[in-house]
C-alpha cells in the first residue's frame, strides 16, 4: 500500500475514534444532567461511568489491533532467521525396553481364564 494511503487511513480511523469519544462524552454529559434532576436514578450515575469508556473504546481496538500486528510481523521475521539460522537435527532414536515378564496366574483366575476361553469356544 502506498504511503499517503496508510496516513489516509490512519488519520479517518483517529477521527471516527475522536467523534465516538466525543460523542460518548456528550451521552454521559446529558446522563449526568439526568441523574442531577429530580427525577434521576442511580442507573443514570451508571450510564456517566459507562458513556466515556464506550467512546474510548473504538481508540483500543485500533491500538490493540496495531499491536497484534506487529506482534505478527515480529514472530514472522523471528521464525524466518530460526529456520535459516538452525541446521536439521535428527530425532532421538527410542531403546525398545524388553517386554515385560507375565506374572504368574493364580488359581481363581486360571479357572477364570478357562471358563472365559470354553464361553469363546462355544460362540464359534
Amino acid at each position: 500500500m502506498p504511503a499517503s494511503s496508510v496516513a489516509l487511513r490512519r488519520l479517518g480511523i483517529a477521527g471516527v475514534c475522536l467523534v465516538s469519544l466525543a460523542l460518548c462524552c456528550g451521552l454521559a454529559w446529558w446522563q449526568w444532567e439526568r441523574f442531577s434532576s429530580a427525577s434521576g436514578t442511580f442507573q443514570n450515575l451508571g450510564y456517566v461511568l459507562q458513556w466515556p469508556l464506550f467512546g474510548l473504546f473504538p481508540a483500543f481496538m485500533f491500538w490493540r489491533i496495531r499491536t497484534l500486528r506487529r506482534r505478527a510481523a515480529e514472530a514472522d521475521a523471528q521464525e524466518q532467521v530460526v529456520e535459516t539460522a538452525v541446521p536439521e537435527v535428527p530425532a532421538p532414536r527410542r531403546r525398545t525396553a524388553p517386554a515385560p515378564e507375565p506374572a504368574p496366574e493364580d488359581d481363581e483366575l486360571a479357572a477364570y481364564n478357562r471358563y472365559l476361553r470354553e464361553l469363546n469356544a462355544r460362540d464359534k
